[in-house]
Protein backbone atom coordinates (compact mmCIF):
# COMPACT_ATOMS: atom_id res chain seq x y z
CA UNK A 1 0.00 0.00 0.00
CA UNK A 2 1.57 3.41 -1.01
CA UNK A 3 2.24 5.72 1.87
CA UNK A 4 -0.10 8.78 2.26
CA UNK A 5 1.66 12.32 1.96
CA UNK A 6 -0.14 15.08 3.15
CA UNK A 7 -0.89 18.32 1.09
CA UNK A 8 -1.20 21.46 3.78
CA UNK A 9 -1.74 24.64 1.69
CA UNK A 10 -4.65 27.77 1.99
CA UNK A 11 -3.70 28.45 -1.58
CA UNK A 12 -7.23 28.79 -3.37
CA UNK A 13 -8.36 29.01 -6.86
CA UNK A 14 -6.05 28.26 -10.12
CA UNK A 15 -3.26 27.98 -8.11
CA UNK A 16 -4.73 25.59 -5.67
CA UNK A 17 -6.10 22.96 -8.60
CA UNK A 18 -3.00 23.56 -10.55
CA UNK A 19 -1.57 21.69 -7.33
CA UNK A 20 -4.40 19.64 -7.04
CA UNK A 21 -3.68 18.35 -10.46
CA UNK A 22 0.32 18.21 -10.41
CA UNK A 23 1.19 16.44 -7.48
CA UNK A 24 -0.73 13.15 -7.76
CA UNK A 25 0.57 12.90 -11.12
CA UNK A 26 4.20 13.04 -10.45
CA UNK A 27 3.69 10.84 -7.37
CA UNK A 28 1.99 8.53 -9.18
CA UNK A 29 3.26 5.12 -7.92
CA UNK A 30 5.10 6.35 -5.24
CA UNK A 31 2.94 7.97 -2.68
CA UNK A 32 -1.07 9.01 -2.61
CA UNK A 33 -1.20 13.18 -2.02
CA UNK A 34 -4.37 13.93 -0.23
CA UNK A 35 -5.39 17.80 1.07
CA UNK A 36 -5.25 18.03 4.42
CA UNK A 37 -9.32 17.83 4.92
CA UNK A 38 -9.03 14.27 3.43
CA UNK A 39 -6.87 12.97 5.76
CA UNK A 40 -7.65 10.10 8.25
CA UNK A 41 -6.52 10.90 12.02
CA UNK A 42 -4.57 7.32 10.96
CA UNK A 43 -3.19 8.61 8.04
CA UNK A 44 -2.52 12.16 10.50
CA UNK A 45 -0.19 10.40 12.99
CA UNK A 46 1.85 8.43 10.02
CA UNK A 47 2.83 10.72 7.59
CA UNK A 48 6.13 11.74 7.86
CA UNK A 49 6.41 14.23 5.01
CA UNK A 50 4.00 16.74 3.83
CA UNK A 51 3.50 18.80 1.00
CA UNK A 52 3.17 22.92 1.57
CA UNK A 53 2.33 25.72 0.27
CA UNK A 54 1.21 28.68 2.99
CA UNK A 55 0.11 26.21 5.29
CA UNK A 56 -1.93 26.63 8.55
CA UNK A 57 0.81 25.98 11.38
CA UNK A 58 -1.90 23.82 13.33
CA UNK A 59 -2.39 21.85 10.61
CA UNK A 60 1.19 20.99 10.54
CA UNK A 61 1.07 21.01 13.60
CA UNK A 62 -1.62 18.32 14.09
CA UNK A 63 0.81 16.20 11.76
CA UNK A 64 2.81 14.52 15.17
CA UNK A 65 5.25 12.74 13.41
CA UNK A 66 6.53 14.55 10.55
CA UNK A 67 10.16 14.39 9.78
CA UNK A 68 10.14 17.10 7.05
CA UNK A 69 7.74 19.40 4.82
CA UNK A 70 8.97 20.01 1.18
CA UNK A 71 7.63 23.90 0.64
CA UNK A 72 6.45 24.26 -2.95
CA UNK A 73 7.81 27.93 -2.34
CA UNK A 74 11.49 29.18 -2.82
CA UNK A 75 11.00 31.84 -0.15
CA UNK A 76 10.36 30.00 3.81
CA UNK A 77 10.57 33.46 5.58
CA UNK A 78 6.87 32.42 6.85
CA UNK A 79 7.46 29.03 7.85
CA UNK A 80 10.37 29.43 9.97
CA UNK A 81 8.44 32.06 11.73
CA UNK A 82 5.48 29.83 12.64
CA UNK A 83 6.57 26.61 12.99
CA UNK A 84 8.41 25.80 15.76
CA UNK A 85 12.09 25.06 16.21
CA UNK A 86 11.50 21.63 17.24
CA UNK A 87 9.39 20.86 14.32
CA UNK A 88 9.75 19.15 11.42
CA UNK A 89 12.73 20.45 9.00
CA UNK A 90 11.87 22.66 6.43
CA UNK A 91 12.97 21.81 2.62
CA UNK A 92 12.65 24.82 0.65
CA UNK A 93 12.09 24.15 -3.24
CA UNK A 94 15.32 24.48 -5.46
CA UNK A 95 14.00 24.69 -9.25
CA UNK A 96 16.57 25.54 -12.04
CA UNK A 97 13.13 26.97 -13.52
CA UNK A 98 12.64 29.12 -10.97
CA UNK A 99 16.32 30.86 -10.93
CA UNK A 100 15.89 30.90 -14.99
CA UNK A 101 11.86 32.38 -14.95
CA UNK A 102 13.49 35.01 -11.95
CA UNK A 103 16.29 36.24 -14.62
CA UNK A 104 14.31 36.88 -16.82
CA UNK A 105 12.01 38.95 -15.11
CA UNK A 106 15.09 40.63 -13.66
CA UNK A 107 16.13 41.56 -16.88
CA UNK A 108 12.72 42.62 -18.44
CA UNK A 109 12.07 45.03 -16.22
CA UNK A 110 15.69 46.41 -15.75
CA UNK A 111 14.92 47.17 -19.44
CA UNK A 112 11.68 48.80 -18.69
CA UNK A 113 13.73 51.37 -16.17
CA UNK A 114 16.73 51.89 -19.02
CA UNK A 115 14.52 52.53 -21.65
CA UNK A 116 12.66 55.03 -19.29
CA UNK A 117 9.18 53.27 -20.01
CA UNK A 118 7.43 55.18 -16.82
CA UNK A 119 9.11 58.55 -18.36
CA UNK A 120 7.19 57.45 -21.78
CA UNK A 121 3.49 55.81 -20.41
CA UNK A 122 3.51 59.28 -18.45
CA UNK A 123 3.48 61.33 -21.42
CA UNK A 124 1.01 59.27 -23.33
CA UNK A 125 -1.30 60.07 -20.67
CA UNK A 126 -0.44 63.61 -21.35
CA UNK A 127 0.08 63.90 -24.81
CA UNK A 128 3.68 64.62 -24.86
CA UNK A 129 5.61 63.80 -27.66
CA UNK A 130 9.38 64.03 -26.24
CA UNK A 131 12.25 61.93 -27.06
CA UNK A 132 15.02 61.23 -24.28
CA UNK A 133 18.72 60.09 -24.28
CA UNK A 134 19.67 56.80 -24.21
CA UNK A 135 22.40 55.34 -22.41
CA UNK A 136 24.45 52.01 -23.61
CA UNK A 137 23.78 49.24 -21.57
CA UNK A 138 27.92 49.46 -20.56
CA UNK A 139 26.98 52.66 -18.98
CA UNK A 140 24.76 51.35 -16.54
CA UNK A 141 25.56 50.06 -13.73
CA UNK A 142 22.98 47.62 -12.04
CA UNK A 143 23.52 46.22 -8.87
CA UNK A 144 22.14 43.09 -7.42
CA UNK A 145 21.91 42.66 -3.74
CA UNK A 146 21.67 39.09 -2.62
CA UNK A 147 23.80 36.81 -5.05
CA UNK A 148 21.77 33.05 -4.27
CA UNK A 149 20.66 31.12 -6.80
CA UNK A 150 18.39 33.13 -7.81
CA UNK A 151 20.55 36.23 -7.88
CA UNK A 152 23.59 35.08 -9.37
CA UNK A 153 21.06 33.75 -12.59
CA UNK A 154 19.95 37.61 -12.88
CA UNK A 155 23.11 38.60 -12.20
CA UNK A 156 24.77 36.52 -14.86
CA UNK A 157 21.50 37.61 -17.44
CA UNK A 158 22.65 41.16 -16.99
CA UNK A 159 26.40 40.55 -17.67
CA UNK A 160 25.47 38.93 -20.77
CA UNK A 161 23.10 41.30 -22.08
CA UNK A 162 25.98 43.75 -21.50
CA UNK A 163 25.18 46.08 -18.44
CA UNK A 164 27.76 46.33 -15.94
CA UNK A 165 27.16 44.79 -12.86
CA UNK A 166 28.08 44.43 -9.18
CA UNK A 167 26.87 41.79 -6.71
CA UNK A 168 26.23 42.49 -3.24
CA UNK A 169 25.47 39.69 -0.47
CA UNK A 170 25.81 39.49 3.13
CA UNK A 171 28.50 36.99 2.94
CA UNK A 172 32.00 36.75 0.67
CA UNK A 173 31.02 35.25 -2.69
CA UNK A 174 32.46 35.58 -5.77
CA UNK A 175 30.41 35.41 -8.92
CA UNK A 176 32.62 35.22 -12.92
CA UNK A 177 33.16 38.34 -14.24
CA UNK A 178 31.00 40.41 -11.62
CA UNK A 179 32.06 42.65 -8.97
CA UNK A 180 31.06 41.07 -5.80
CA UNK A 181 31.15 42.89 -2.48
CA UNK A 182 29.88 41.64 0.84
CA UNK A 183 28.73 42.65 4.43
CA UNK A 184 27.26 45.98 5.96
CA UNK A 185 30.35 47.74 5.37
CA UNK A 186 30.79 47.03 1.84
CA UNK A 187 27.09 47.66 0.74
CA UNK A 188 27.03 51.89 0.84
CA UNK A 189 29.68 51.24 -2.10
CA UNK A 190 27.56 49.31 -4.23
CA UNK A 191 23.80 51.81 -3.40
CA UNK A 192 25.93 54.75 -4.63
CA UNK A 193 27.52 53.15 -8.08
CA UNK A 194 24.60 51.63 -9.23
CA UNK A 195 21.88 52.85 -11.71
CA UNK A 196 19.44 50.56 -10.93
CA UNK A 197 19.40 48.24 -7.91
CA UNK A 198 17.33 44.77 -8.06
CA UNK A 199 16.69 43.41 -4.07
CA UNK A 200 16.92 39.54 -4.26
CA UNK A 201 18.14 38.45 -0.83
CA UNK A 202 15.99 36.47 1.80
CA UNK A 203 14.15 38.13 4.30
CA UNK A 204 16.22 37.19 7.67
CA UNK A 205 16.70 39.20 10.87
CA UNK A 206 19.59 41.22 9.47
CA UNK A 207 17.66 41.79 6.11
CA UNK A 208 14.89 43.34 7.31
CA UNK A 209 14.49 47.02 6.93
CA UNK A 210 17.70 46.89 5.39
CA UNK A 211 16.95 49.59 2.75
CA UNK A 212 15.80 51.93 5.03
CA UNK A 213 16.05 55.96 5.69
CA UNK A 214 20.06 55.34 5.96
CA UNK A 215 20.56 52.71 2.66
CA UNK A 216 18.15 55.31 0.87
CA UNK A 217 20.14 58.67 1.67
CA UNK A 218 23.57 56.67 0.07
CA UNK A 219 21.94 55.55 -3.31
CA UNK A 220 22.92 57.12 -6.41
CA UNK A 221 21.07 60.55 -6.96
CA UNK A 222 17.79 59.60 -8.76
CA UNK A 223 18.86 55.40 -8.84
CA UNK A 224 15.94 53.22 -9.59
CA UNK A 225 14.95 49.94 -7.42
CA UNK A 226 13.43 46.67 -8.43
CA UNK A 227 12.46 44.15 -5.37
CA UNK A 228 11.04 41.10 -6.55
CA UNK A 229 12.79 39.99 -2.56
CA UNK A 230 10.46 40.35 0.20
CA UNK A 231 8.35 43.43 0.91
CA UNK A 232 9.51 43.64 4.39
CA UNK A 233 13.38 44.51 3.22
CA UNK A 234 12.18 47.91 2.52
CA UNK A 235 11.20 50.54 4.76
CA UNK A 236 8.04 51.49 3.31
CA UNK A 237 7.99 55.08 4.55
CA UNK A 238 11.41 55.63 4.00
CA UNK A 239 11.17 54.37 0.66
CA UNK A 240 7.92 56.87 -0.37
CA UNK A 241 10.26 60.11 1.36
CA UNK A 242 13.11 58.72 -1.22
CA UNK A 243 10.81 58.88 -4.13
CA UNK A 244 9.14 62.26 -3.25
CA UNK A 245 12.40 64.00 -3.03
CA UNK A 246 13.87 62.19 -5.79
CA UNK A 247 16.62 60.49 -4.49
CA UNK A 248 14.83 57.51 -5.63
CA UNK A 249 13.58 57.57 -9.32
CA UNK A 250 11.21 54.75 -9.91
CA UNK A 251 10.76 51.71 -8.34
CA UNK A 252 8.98 48.56 -9.51
CA UNK A 253 7.54 46.41 -6.31
CA UNK A 254 6.03 43.14 -6.93
CA UNK A 255 6.45 42.32 -3.11
CA UNK A 256 4.32 44.10 -0.07
CA UNK A 257 4.15 44.22 3.60
CA UNK A 258 0.82 43.20 3.11
CA UNK A 259 -0.27 40.83 0.31
CA UNK A 260 -2.93 41.87 -1.70
CA UNK A 261 -1.76 45.24 -1.56
CA UNK A 262 -4.25 47.00 0.65
CA UNK A 263 -6.25 49.34 -2.20
CA UNK A 264 -5.71 52.70 -0.38
CA UNK A 265 -1.93 52.04 -0.14
CA UNK A 266 -0.42 55.00 -1.79
CA UNK A 267 2.18 52.84 -3.98
CA UNK A 268 -0.97 52.36 -6.26
CA UNK A 269 -1.37 56.10 -7.26
CA UNK A 270 2.44 56.92 -6.45
CA UNK A 271 3.71 58.63 -10.01
CA UNK A 272 6.88 56.89 -9.98
CA UNK A 273 6.20 53.28 -8.57
CA UNK A 274 4.98 50.38 -10.52
CA UNK A 275 2.81 47.65 -8.91
CA UNK A 276 3.27 44.19 -9.89
CA UNK A 277 0.75 41.30 -8.19
CA UNK A 278 3.54 38.84 -6.78
CA UNK A 279 4.37 37.47 -10.54
CA UNK A 280 8.45 38.13 -11.16
CA UNK A 281 9.42 34.47 -10.48
CA UNK A 282 6.12 32.02 -10.12
CA UNK A 283 6.19 28.48 -9.35
CA UNK A 284 6.07 26.36 -12.54
CA UNK A 285 3.69 23.96 -11.53
CA UNK A 286 5.08 20.91 -14.07
CA UNK A 287 9.14 21.52 -13.13
CA UNK A 288 8.33 21.86 -9.32
CA UNK A 289 5.96 18.65 -9.15
CA UNK A 290 8.83 16.84 -10.57
CA UNK A 291 11.20 17.81 -8.07
CA UNK A 292 8.88 17.06 -4.95
CA UNK A 293 8.11 14.07 -6.26
CA UNK A 294 12.16 13.23 -7.22
CA UNK A 295 12.71 14.49 -3.56
CA UNK A 296 10.05 12.01 -1.98
CA UNK A 297 10.81 8.89 -3.45
CA UNK A 298 14.55 9.48 -2.46
CA UNK A 299 12.99 9.83 1.20
CA UNK A 300 10.55 6.76 0.77
CA UNK A 301 13.84 4.32 -0.72
CA UNK A 302 16.22 5.75 1.68
CA UNK A 303 14.89 7.80 4.67
CA UNK A 304 17.28 10.54 2.99
CA UNK A 305 16.09 13.77 3.60
CA UNK A 306 17.09 16.77 1.11
CA UNK A 307 19.02 19.93 2.26
CA UNK A 308 17.01 21.71 5.10
CA UNK A 309 16.78 25.30 5.94
CA UNK A 310 19.30 26.90 8.52
CA UNK A 311 16.84 27.70 11.37
CA UNK A 312 18.92 30.65 12.48
CA UNK A 313 20.32 32.07 8.97
CA UNK A 314 16.05 31.64 8.00
CA UNK A 315 17.07 30.27 4.72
Amino acid sequence: MMPVIPFVSEVGGVERKAWKDALPEALSGIAQVKAFDDLTQVEREEATVAIVANPDPTKVASLPNLAWVQSLWAGVERLVAELPDTGPQIVRLADPQMAETMSEAVLAWSLYLHRDMPAYMRQQRDHVWQHHLLKTPQEVTIGVLGIGELGSASALRLKANGFNVLGWSRSRKTLKGIETFAGAEELGTVLARSDILVLLMPLTGDTRGLIGKQALASVKPGAKLINFARGPIIDTNALLAALDDCRVGHAVLDVFDQEPLETDHPFWSHPEVTVLPHISAPTITSTASAIVAQNIKQYLETGSIPQTVDRQRGY
